[in-house]
């Protein structure tokens, strides 16, 4: 009986830790939501490059878009 209580104890509190998260985001604050230093990923362009050119030395089947045979191309 006590790891039920402690099992429920513990589901409470993630969806307590949880709650904050699904507020919403009032218009005056999307400007700061906006800023480029919010972004998951702040330079795409450089890791898509990165990436690709990663797969063109490893020759390694991956999770990217398209493998190469170590000279760049596709």
């Amino acid at each position: 009986m006590m790891i039920t209580k402690l099992t429920a104890l513990m589901l409470l509190l993630m969806m307590a830790a949880t709650l904050p998260a699904c507020s919403t985001v009032q218009p005056w604050e999307r400007g700061n939501l906006a800023k480029p230093q919010m972004a998951l990923d702040p330079h795409p362009l450089q890791s898509s490059l990165r990436a690709h050119n990663y797969g063109s030395r490893e020759a390694a089947a991956g999770g990217n878009a398209g493998q190469g045979g170590g000279c760049g191309c596709y």
